[in-house]
């Protein structure tokens, strides 16, 4: 091995962010739902696996239940999904006592507090909760326990050492399980490296995808030690890394990398709404662009709400070396679910965090970005969400995200102000998760089963989609965000099908599109460039 070869992270080196062995969201990250989570889902999860194994990985390989709360962990490997769960009791006490006061006490209210003053009830608040929460009635008279985030984050119920990234090769796009079930344990073949997401040389690490280094200074970065050096190597190349392209042609180059990720390029200008980046698979996969693919530097990152396909934390550790500016839609902060992702980006290392309110408006050379508000796709619970309308020349581009479009009215509102939107990407996963799926966990208490299944987290159908474009006067539709790509799998728990129920009513608006006479109506997978008019 010459010690004068210099090395990047090969195109297969996938780097998952784990919190205490679990892949890093936020339902994993901040505080209060992190400890709701973990009493509620991790917990009850691990104790299942340990009572019947045998069962949770038999499940776990049965496509029809995916995204059911099984541990694809061998059977062998069981002693330490034990430890794991006896360090949880052990290690995370704190944060599982306060979770269940959380519960216990929001229900005392809803049973106790009719209008009456509240202040008496600070005097009995529980041990775990004092000092970092509020007693509030909303205008009907409800009491709510609004939990303060930012004071979570300085309490001991953060625990930031527990971060760490986990570096291997990505075989297959399938190859990882399921990232809400199944923690991360230790591999043979894997490099762990146990440090807060906020630390500076996590942005060294990543910027080995274009500036290579010696084994010596990858060696040390990581903590390692040349007995370390086997499967360290397995995980670079000494490969040159691609060029970086810049966009230097006339009008907008949009590229869509995948899912909900596109990036805009125009006048100079690099613009990544939702950005969930996959590495090239060892074993091949479909066409892809992937990081070495992306620009030098990034004007502007656009998150268009905290769900975990879209706020991805993996990604934007291994972008944030590059990346000018996040732009985060503004959270109400009385709802301990209504995650902050100002919050959030800060404890990920952010610094340029912009936070948007509904038609805030962010300038640059020859265009805007505007946020756009969108309904739909929260299961009916209060959640920062925005879409974005970005403005370039005369174009005017909508990244709709998740909407589900329940009243055109507020479409035709924001065309009224800013004129027909020519380009409108949207998502249709318009069949959605119930209430209970990702929210359960969360609530005091679940509403009747069959309420849970009427309150979807879904995006708009066929008739929905051709009602917001009709409002928004759009010549151009790509649908995008309906997690076809293999590599979702892990994230999406979806088995999509040729003829399934999204593909039928894509292709409804599809052939609506088409035979109104619009410029482009395409279904978006893997990659694509879309070039957009001049100035």
């Amino acid at each position: 091995m010459n010690d004068k070869t210099l090395y990047r992270l090969a195109d297969s080196t996938a780097v998952e962010a784990l919190v205490d062995n679990w892949v890093a969201w936020p339902h994993t990250f901040s505080p209060v739902p992190y400890s709701l989570h973990m009493l509620n889902y991790q917990k009850k999860n691990l104790s299942s696996y340990l009572q019947s194994p045998e069962i949770h990985v038999k499940s776990s390989a049965n496509p029809k239940l995916l995204g059911g709360a099984f541990v694809n962990i061998p059977v062998e490997r069981k002693a330490e999904v034990a430890k794991m769960l006896e360090r949880m009791d052990s290690e995370h006490g704190g944060n599982l006592q306060m979770a269940q006061d959380l519960i216990d006490f929001q229900n005392l209210l809803d049973r106790e507090a009719a209008g009456q003053s509240l202040e008496p009830y600070y005097a009995v608040l529980p041990e775990s909760m004092r000092g970092y929460v509020e007693l509030l009635y909303d205008y009907n008279n409800r009491p709510i326990v609004r939990c303060i985030e930012s004071l979570f984050y300085k309490s001991p119920h953060y625990k930031n050492h527990l971060q760490s990234l986990r570096l291997f090769t990505q075989t297959h796009d399938r190859a990882r399980p399921y990232y809400m079930s199944t923690p991360r344990l230790p591999e043979h073949d894997s490099v762990e490296w146990a440090i807060p997401f906020a630390q500076a040389q996590i942005d060294e690490l990543f910027k080995l995808d274009s500036r290579p280094q010696s084994l010596a200074y990858i060696r040390e970065l990581l903590g390692l030690d040349a007995g370390d050096d086997e499967k360290l190597i397995d995980l670079l190349t000494d490969q040159p890394p691609r060029a970086a392209e810049v966009w230097q042609g006339s009008g907008v180059r949009v590229r869509y990398l995948g899912h909900a990720s596109v990036l805009v390029e125009y006048n100079g200008v690099a613009i990544l709404i939702d950005p969930f980046i996959a590495v090239q698979p060892s074993q091949g996969g479909i066409g892809r662009y992937s990081f070495q693919d992306l620009p030098p530097h990034i004007d502007y990152v656009l998150i268009t709400h905290v769900h975990h396909d879209h706020y991805v934390f993996e990604t934007l550790l291994r972008l944030r070396h590059k990346i000018g500016c996040l732009v985060v839609p503004k959270s109400s902060g009385i709802f301990y679910g209504d995650i902050s992702m100002k919050l959030l980006a800060r404890e990920l290392g952010f610094t340029d965090v912009i936070e948007v309110d509904p038609l805030d408006t962010i300038a640059f050379p020859g265009g805007a970005i505007i946020a756009a508000p969108f309904l739909g796709e929260h299961n009916d619970l209060p959640f920062a969400k925005s879409g974005y309308l970005i403005s370039a020349g005369e174009q005017r581009l909508l990244f709709a995200a998740d909407s589900n479009c329940l009243d055109r009215r507020m479409y035709e509102n924001l065309c009224a102000e800013y004129g027909p939107i020519q380009t409108v990407f949207l998502g249709m996963e318009c069949i959605g998760a119930p209430l209970s799926w990702v929210y359960g966990p969360l609530l005091p208490k679940l509403p009747e089963r069959k309420h849970c299944q009427t309150r979807r987290s879904k995006g708009s159908d066929a008739d929905a989609a051709l009602s917001l474009l009709d409002a928004v006067q759009s010549e151009r539709v790509y649908i995008y965000a309906i997690g076809r790509e293999p590599w979702l799998q892990y994230f999406m728990a979806l088995e999509p099908e040729d003829d399934d129920a999204y593909i039928r009513e894509i292709g409804k608006v599809l052939a609506a599109c088409q035979s109104k006479g619009f410029a482009d109506a395409r279904r978006l997978y893997g990659k694509d460039d879309i070039h957009l008019g001049g100035k």
